[in-house]
């Protein structure tokens, strides 16, 4: 099964996809003349901006919502394996697709929010809505809703699972068996309670968790100072060819790079939209930039933090294609966050270890509650059609099944399976943007035309000619919390 998964996650994984990404957040960081940087303060003023309603979510709980599925495994384990097998120069291009990625995120989620829908009183959307709304092609919105149901409900969670498993393994000699026990009771009490108690859980867990790790961080590199130049010119240098140690891995640095940025800021990916059409607001260009900044959060923050204290501390090992060693730093400790738990356990001893896996707990913790919240918003977009009720419980059944079998199976399986995941999902999403930039971006120039003329946005698809946006056609005020 191994050999089969691994030729699977190559062939979807192929560099077309890699080079894909970084191509479409240029193009589309062009295309909206670089939003991530003129509209930085922007973002950060929409987070607090919207309240909640009775059909959808504050515009920061749909922001926690989005974070709890970018700040997960991917923040620890990710960074430590893309530095393993692309060597310190992953670093940049994992900045570069977050830079990039912003503009991406900012489409995707916009498009979520003009097609959303009202379903059973609450507001769902993402790819498929849009997908069906904007292109008419119902088979390929489908398509993509089934992908996202396997990937988030079955491929995906194992990922994070296999890494509480593990650091609780190496902190606490606590066995798998018994962490899967935990984690599942635990999701049980959450997603069997619905989107408002993810939403809920989310606004809490994710701030709390995001800044004691970065406090940690900071700390930790405080400490070491003035080995922070050293480390970023190693970064750079690694990034493009020019270091005696990693210059022969540029290709891997690039590929590993993107690979795990992508998988851990999710942009491109279509899941950040799900839980953006969450969000009332009153112009989806609010919320397009608010999911944007978020971007930013996982990768720019929560990604570094990581890459820093690992680098600095000299915590790692590199390996070139062949398996060669390059650089051994960390000998004896297996590749993922071990690599993180070492850089921490040896400037705070007694502490490191078990901080990192706490961390990670929740890190990974949130991110699968997030995978259920967005394999049920495509369920319930299958569902409109089908009409199965036994169809969400059966969900709740698979991502539960799927977590604790996480938690058991090796991390080389559980990796290779939610790869192939987030590979699917990006390539499937990424075109269906493309095609449907247009609305998007006019929704971009009519929040900036209103801003400037001193309004409050509010959003008439009609007078834009978009058409299909029938949520904003036929809204009526909703009652505020």
């Amino acid at each position: 099964m191994h050999e089969w998964v691994k030729t699977v996650n190559d062939l979807v994984w192929s560099p077309a996809l890699v080079y894909l990404c970084l191509a479409t957040g240029l193009y589309f960081s062009v295309r909206t003349r670089f939003l991530q940087v003129r509209h930085a303060v922007e973002m950060v003023r929409l987070m607090f901006d919207g309240k909640s309603s009775a059909a959808g979510v504050s515009s920061f709980q749909a922001l926690a919502m989005s974070l709890s599925g970018r700040v997960g495994t991917g923040n620890i384990a990710g960074v430590a394996t893309a530095i393993a097998f692309g060597g310190p120069g992953a670093v940049f291009w994992m900045w570069t697709v977050a830079f990039l990625g912003a503009s991406t995120a900012f489409i995707e989620s916009t498009l979520a929010q003009i097609y959303k829908e009202k379903v059973d009183g609450q507001y769902r959307g993402g790819p498929a809505y849009y997908i069906e709304k904007a292109m008419g092609l119902k088979w390929y919105a489908w398509l993509f809703a089934l992908a996202t149901v396997i990937a988030c409900g079955v491929l995906m969670p194992g990922v994070q699972a296999n890494s509480i498993a593990a650091a609780m393994q190496q902190s606490f000699a606590i066995p798998p068996v018994v962490t899967g026990a935990v984690v599942v009771a635990l999701m049980g009490l959450i997603i069997f309670g619905g989107v408002k108690r993810i939403a809920v859980f989310a606004e809490f867990a994710v701030p709390f968790m995001a800044c004691g790790y970065i406090l940690i961080a900071t700390v930790i590199i405080v400490l070491h100072i003035e080995q922070l130049p050293a480390v970023l010119g190693l970064i750079l240098r690694s990034a493009f060819g020019l270091d005696s140690a990693f210059g022969a891995v540029i290709g891997m640095a690039i590929q590993w790079g993107v690979k795990r940025g992508v998988y851990s800021n999710e942009a491109g990916q279509g899941t950040g939209p799900h839980p953006a059409a969450a969000a009332e607001v009153s112009h989806p260009a609010k919320q397009g930039l608010v999911q944007a900044f978020s971007v930013y959060v996982d990768t720019l923050f929560v990604c570094s933090a990581t890459a820093f204290m690992i680098l600095i501390t000299g915590a790692y090992n590199v390996f070139a294609p062949s398996g060669r060693a390059l650089f051994t730093g960390a000998p004896d400790i297996a590749v993922g966050p071990a690599y993180t738990q070492q850089a921490v356990e040896s400037v705070l001893p007694g502490f490191g270890a078990a901080f990192v896996a706490i961390a990670l707990f929740f890190f990974a913790f949130t991110t699968v509650i997030a995978y259920y919240y967005i394999a049920e918003t495509n369920v319930a977009y299958i569902n409109r059609k089908m009409h199965r009720p036994w169809a969400l419980f059966l969900l709740k059944v698979t991502i539960l099944a799927a977590t604790f079998y996480g938690c058991v199976r090796t991390a080389e399986l559980a990796w290779a399976l939610g790869d192939i995941g987030v590979g699917l999902m990006a390539w499937l999403n990424i075109i269906a943007i493309l095609i449907l930039q247009k609305p998007a971006l006019l929704a971009l120039r009519d929040y900036e035309a209103r801003r400037r003329a001193g309004e409050d946005p509010v959003f008439h698809p009609a007078g834009l000619g978009i058409r299909n946006a029938t949520f904003w056609e036929t809204r009526e005020p909703e009652s505020r919390q």
